[in-house]
C-alpha cells in the first residue's frame, strides 16, 4: 500500500565532510530521509551519478543509508560528479530525487605532484610570486597548494578561499596535507600572477615548557603549489613552484603561534599581484624539506567562524584600557584605526583579569601580543593571520586619538565543523556550564585537538581527547577532524615502536616520559576510534586503527613483563586530583598502578570488540582472554571481597564500576562506597582527569543518581559549577584555576580553557536528557531520560547520521512529560523512569508519568546531629557554613575543606577545637531551621 504522506531525501553527503573536494576515488555515501509518517523504514534506494552528460544509476537494496560503498566506477583526478538519491519505504512510499551534491576528485595521481618547495631560506614571513600566461578560454582551473609552515594564496591579488592557517598542523616529518581550490573565476586572458604569503606557523615554533622549549622541525618554511589550467579546446597547462619564482619580504615583520604577529603597514605590500612587478624581488631558494609526498586534506579547514563585538571597555587600576569580549574565545582581533604614519599599537591578550589587571602569568612563555604600525593617510583595517590567541580580554596600548569600541571586533577561529548537538535546561548555571563545554571545544579544535589555546603549549595531548571524545562527537561533526588526527597518531606510534606519545604531533621529546607508554593518554588509540564507530557509525574508524589498537595493547603487555598489572613506568594517574598540591598535579589519592591496570583492561577489551567488528575471530579471542586475565589481576590486587578498593578514593571505585571490572554484589557494594565517599567530601569533586568523566555514570549504574545530581549541583569549590559562579565562559584546567579571592591559582600550570573536565556533558546528554546510541551511528537509539530532583526540565538534540533525534522532559507539578523525536529509518528503545519500556519507530512520541519530587522530613538539628544528616540537608549544611563564615571566613573555608561528612560522627566532633562563640552561632543557626515535613 502506498502512503500519501511526503517522503523527502536531503542532499547526500559524499565522503566524511561537506567540503567540495573528496580525497579518494571511491568516497562513501550517506543520506538522511525526512518522512511524513511514523515508523518509516527504507526498503531500497537509487543513487544517480552524473558526469558531464553521462548518467548512471545504482540501486541499493535494504535499509542502509550511512557510509554506503561507492556504487560506481572510481572517480578520476579532477573529475566533477553530481550525486542525488531517492528512496523507497517498506510502506510503499517513494521520494522524489534529492537535490544533487556536487564534488570534485581532489586527489592527485602518484606522478602528478611535481611542484618544488620554495622559499627565501629565512624564517621571517615573506611573499612568493610568479607570472604566467592564460592562452585561451578556460574551462576550469584547480590550484593545489601546501607548505611546511602556514600559507595563503592570491591569484591576481584576490584570496582564493576563506581558510586560514593552511594547511594545518600534522606530523610534518611523515605527513603533509595539500589544499585544492577551484580558481577558474580568478583567471583572466593573458598575463596573470600567483602569489603565496608564507609564515612559519607550527613548523618553526619552539615547543616545550619554559626554558626547555626547542624547535622540533628543522629548516625554514617552504611552500609548494601547482595550478592546473584546462582549456576549452581540451589542452592544459600546469604552473608549478620552481626555481623561477621570486620572493620578497612584506609588511609582516614577525609571526609566531605563541608570541603573536608584528605588522608594519609602512612596508606596503609591493605590487606582487600585478604582472611584471617582480623586478626588485629575489630568486627563491629550493628548500630542503622532509621527503613527504603531500596528500589531500580530509578534515574541514580552519576558518573565521564568527565575529564578536566588544562587550565592555574597562580601565584597570593601573590606568590601562582593556576590552572585554564577554566570552573566552580563540582567534584574534580586527582593528579599524586612523593615525599618524609610524605609530604602533600593541594588543596584549589574556583569558582573565587578576585584581583588575590583565592576567598574563598563566601564559608562561607565550607573549600573545600583536603589534601594528600605521602607514598613515586614512582609516586602516587589519587583523593578524599567522597566529591565534586564547582570550577574553585585550589590553590596548597607544591607540591613536579617542578610542571607540566599534573599532575592534574579535574573530572566532577554529576548524569548521558543523554543530550537531545541544543541551538545555532552565537551570541557568547548568545551562552556562554546557555552553562553556561547547566554547571549550570550539577553542581547542583548531587543526588538531589541543589541550589549551592560549599558553606556550596548545599541544595534541592524547589523554584530553580520550576522555572528551564522546562529548565532542555529540556536539559537532568531528569524525573527519578526529580521523585525520588519528592518522598522525598512528604514524607517531609506529615511529615510537608501538608507544602512543602523550602529545600528537610528538614535538616535545625533551620532556621525560614523552615516548613511554602512559595509561589514559596512550589509550586514546583504542578509545577514540571506538567512539567514532559508535557515534558516527563509521566502520572505517575501527578498521583503520585496528592494527594500531593491537600494537598499543601489545606494547603495554611487553612492558608489564607478562604481569596482568601495569605498575611500572611513567604514569600520570588521576591527573589534577583537586587534593594534589598546585605544583604536583600528579599526586592523586588513587594509586597510579590501579589506574593504569584499569586502562590496560579497557584497551584490551576494546581491541577484542574491534577484532570482532572487523571479522577477526582469532584476535577477538586473544584480546578477550587478555582482558579477562587483566581483570582478574585487577580484582585480586586492588579490591576486597566486601567491595572495597585498596585505594579508597572516588576515582578507584569509578573506574572499577564504569569499565566493567566488577559485577554483581561487589559492584553494588562499590557503588554504595562511592556514594559514601562523595558525601564524605561534602558533594565536592574529589576526582581528576580519569575519574571526573565517569563518576556520574558509576553512581548512576549503581543506583545513586541522586548523589550524582547533588555532585552536579554543587557550586562550592571544587565543583563543575564553581567556575560558572566565578564568571567562567569555558571549562577550566583546574577546579580552582581562579581562587575565590579573584587571584589565579599559584601553580605554574593553569589554563582557563581546557575541555577535559567538561566531559560530564556526555552524561548530561545520555542520562539526564537520555539520548544515546544503542547501535553504531544511532541506527537504534536508547532514550532513557532521568529527571533530576533539582531540575524542572532538560532536553537534548542530536543530528545523528540518520537525522535529528531529540529527547526532552518537563515537570508540571507532580507530572513529568516526555517528548521524544526519532529520525526516519531508525528505531528507539524508550525506557521511562517508571521502568516502562517501549520499542518505537520514527516519529514524535509523548508520554507522561507521575513523578513527585521526594518529600523531606527534617529532624530537630543540633550539635549532636549526625554529620551525614547535616550534609544531606542543603539548608542545614549552608546554615553551619554560614554561621562560621559570619564570624571567621577563613575558619569556614578550612572547615569546608577538611571536614569529612561521614555517618556515625556528630557535628560536635570536628568542632572540638572551635571557639565557643562560633559553636554557639552554629547551634542557633540549626535551631532556627524548621523541623518536620518540608515543602
Amino acid at each position: 500500500m502506498t502512503s500519501d504522506a511526503p517522503v523527502t531525501v536531503n542532499a547526500p553527503r559524499i565522503g566524511l565532510s561537506a567540503e567540495p573536494f573528496v580525497a579518494t576515488a571511491s568516497p562513501r555515501l550517506s543520506w538522511t530521509t525526512v518522512a511524513g509518517t511514523d515508523n518509516w523504514v527504507q526498503a531500497s534506494a537509487e543513487v544517480e551519478l552524473t558526469l558531464g552528460t553521462a548518467r548512471t544509476v545504482g540501486r541499493i537494496e535494504g535499509d542502509e543509508s550511512v557510509f554506503i560503498a561507492w556504487p560506481f566506477a572510481p572517480l578520476q583526478q579532477r573529475e566533477t560528479a553530481g550525486v542525488r538519491v531517492r528512496v523507497w519505504g517498506t510502506d510503499g512510499s517513494v521520494s522524489p530525487w534529492s537535490a544533487p551534491t556536487e564534488v570534485t576528485a581532489g586527489f592527485l595521481g602518484s606522478s602528478e605532484w611535481c611542484a618544488r618547495f620554495v622559499g627565501s631560506g629565512s624564517d621571517q614571513p615573506h611573499l612568493l610570486r610568479t607570472t604566467f600566461e592564460v592562452r585561451g578560454p578556460v574551462r576550469r582551473a584547480f590550484l593545489y597548494a601546501t607548505a611546511f609552515g602556514a600559507y595563503d594564496v592570491r591569484l591576481n591579488g584576490a584570496a582564493v578561499d576563506d581558510a586560514v592557517l593552511k594547511p594545518g598542523w600534522t606530523s610534518y616529518q611523515w605527513r603533509l596535507l595539500f589544499d585544492v581550490t577551484d580558481v577558474t573565476a580568478h583567471l583572466r586572458q593573458g598575463a596573470n600572477t600567483v602569489g603565496i604569503e608564507l609564515a612559519g606557523g607550527w613548523y618553526t615554533e619552539a615547543f616545550g615548557f619554559r626554558d626547555r622549549a626547542r624547535r622540533f622541525y628543522e629548516g625554514s618554511p617552504a611552500a609548494a603549489a601547482q595550478l592546473v589550467i584546462e582549456y576549452e579546446d581540451g589542452t592544459a597547462d600546469t604552473v608549478i613552484t620552481d626555481e623561477n619564482w621570486r620572493w620578497s619580504f612584506g609588511p609582516v615583520v614577525a609571526a609566531s603561534i605563541y608570541q603573536g604577529e608584528t605588522y608594519d603597514a609602512r612596508l606596503r605590500e609591493p605590487e606582487w599581484a600585478s604582472p611584471g612587478a617582480d623586478d626588485t624581488w629575489s630568486p627563491v631558494v629550493l628548500v630542503d624539506v622532509p621527503d613527504v609526498r603531500p596528500e589531500p586534506r580530509t578534515s574541514p579547514p580552519v576558518r573565521v567562524i564568527e565575529r564578536r563585538e566588544v562587550a565592555q571597555v574597562l580601565t584597570t587600576p593601573a590606568g590601562n584600557t582593556v576590552l572585554d569580549f564577554g566570552q573566552n574565545l580563540v582567534g584574534w582581533v580586527r582593528i579599524a584605526v586612523t593615525g599618524p604614519r609610524g605609530h604602533t599599537i600593541t594588543l596584549r591578550h589574556a583569558e582573565v583579569l587578576e585584581h583588575g589587571e590583565l592576567g598574563t602569568r598563566p601564559l608562561r612563555n607565550a607573549a600573545a601580543t600583536d603589534r601594528y604600525t600605521l602607514r598613515g593617510g586614512g582609516e586602516e583595517t587589519w587583523e593578524p593571520k599567522w597566529t591565534f590567541h586564547g582570550f577574553r580580554y585585550v589590553e590596548i596600548h597607544d591607540w591613536p586619538g579617542e578610542f571607540s569600541p566599534s573599532a575592534i571586533s574579535a574573530s572566532v577561529v577554529h576548524t569548521d565543523m558543523p554543530r550537531t548537538g545541544g543541551f538545555s535546561t532552565s537551570h541557568a548555571l547548568l545551562n552556562r556550564l554546557h555552553e562553556n563545554v561547547v566554547w571549550g571545544m570550539r577553542g581547542n579544535f583548531l587543526s588538531i585537538p589541543t589541550d589549551c589555546p592560549q599558553r606556550d603549549e596548545r599541544l595534541g595531548w592524547t589523554g584530553d581527547i580520550q576522555v572528551f571524545a564522546p562529548t565532542a562527537s555529540f556536539l559537532f561533526d568531528c569524525n573527519a577532524f578526529l580521523q585525520s588526527w588519528l592518522e598522525d597518531v598512528r604514524l607517531e606510534q609506529k615511529a615510537a615502536g608501538g608507544v602512543v606519545p602523550m602529545v600528537v604531533p610528538a614535538v616535545i621529546p625533551q620532556v621525560p616520559g614523552q615516548l613511554e607508554p602512559v595509561a589514559a593518554w596512550g589509550d586514546a588509540i583504542t578509545v577514540v576510534p571506538t567512539v567514532l564507530g559508535e557515534r558516527f557509525g563509521d566502520h572505517g574508524a575501527l578498521s583503520g586503527s585496528f592494527d594500531a589498537m593491537k600494537s598499543w595493547v601489545d606494547t603495554v603487555t611487553a612492558r608489564t613483563g607478562g604481569s596482568p598489572l601495569w605498575e611500572n613506568g611513567v604514569q600520570f594517574g588521576d591527573w589534577l586530583d583537586p587534593d594534589a598540591p598546585p605544583d604536583q598535579p600528579g599526586r592523586a589519592k588513587t594509586d597510579p598502578g590501579l589506574v593504569a591496570t584499569a586502562y590496560y583492561f579497557r584497551s584490551a577489551e576494546l581491541t577484542a570488540r574491534a577484532a570482532e567488528a572487523v571479522g577477526n575471530a582469532e584476535d577477538a579471542g586473544r584480546y578477550s582472554e587478555l582482558a579477562s586475565r587483566v581483570g582478574e589481576g585487577f580484582r585480586a590486587t586492588y579490591t576486597t571481597a566486601a567491595g572495597r578498593m585498596m585505594s579508597d578514593a572516588p576515582t578507584a571505585y569509578a573506574v572499577a564500576i564504569a569499565f566493567g571490572l566488577v559485577e554483581g554484589e561487589r559492584k553494588a557494594a562499590m557503588g554504595e562506597r562511592l556514594r559514601h565517599l562523595v558525601r564524605a567530601y561534602g558533594y565536592h569533586i574529589a576526582t581528576g582527569f580519569v575519574g571526573t568523566p565517569i563518576i556520574c555514570d558509576a553512581l548512576t549504574v549503581t543506583g545513586h543518581v541522586d548523589t550524582a545530581a547533588r555532585l552536579l549541583a554543587q557550586t562550592e569549590s571544587p565543583s563543575w559549577l564553581y567556575p560558572v559562579t566565578m564568571g567562567a565562559t569555558t571549562i577550566w584546567e583546574r577546579w580552582d584555576s581562579m581562587l575565590e579571592d579573584g587571584s589565579i591559582n599559584p601553580g605554574q600550570m593553569t589554563s582557563f580553557n581546557h575541555y577535559a573536565l567538561g566531559a560530564v556533558a556526555d552524561w548530561l546528554h545520555r542520562v539526564v536528557a537520555g539520548l544515546a546510541p544503542l547501535e553504531p551511528g544511532y541506527r537504534r537509539i536508547r532514550v532513557a531520560p532521568t529527571p533530576l530532583d533539582f531540575l524542572d526540565d532538560a532536553s537534548a538534540w542530536h543530528e545523528t547520521p540518520y537525522g535529528r533525534a531529540s529527547s526532552a522532559w518537563r515537570r508540571d507539578g507532580e507530572v513529568v512529560r516526555f517528548d521524544i523525536e526519532v529520525p526516519a529509518n531508525t528505531r528507539a528503545l524508550i525506557r521511562l523512569p517508571s521502568g516502562a519500556e517501549h520499542e518505537v519507530g520514527s516519529g514524535t512520541h509523548t508520554w507522561t508519568e507521575h513523578h513527585p519530587r521526594p518529600r523531606r522530613t527534617r529532624p530537630e538539628l543540633g550539635l549532636d546531629s549526625d554529620l551525614a544528616t547535616i550534609v544531606d540537608d542543603v539548608e542545614a549544611y549552608h546554615a553551619v557554613l554560614g554561621a562560621i563564615s559570619a564570624i571567621d571566613p577563613d575558619r569556614a573555608a578550612a572547615f569546608r575543606r577538611t571536614t569529612r561528612w561521614t555517618p556515625g560522627r556528630s557535628l560536635r566532633d570536628p568542632l572540638s577545637h572551635t571557639p565557643l562563640d562560633v559553636v554557639d552561632a552554629i547551634e542557633k543557626a540549626l535551631a532556627a531551621l524548621p523541623a518536620g515535613e518540608l515543602s
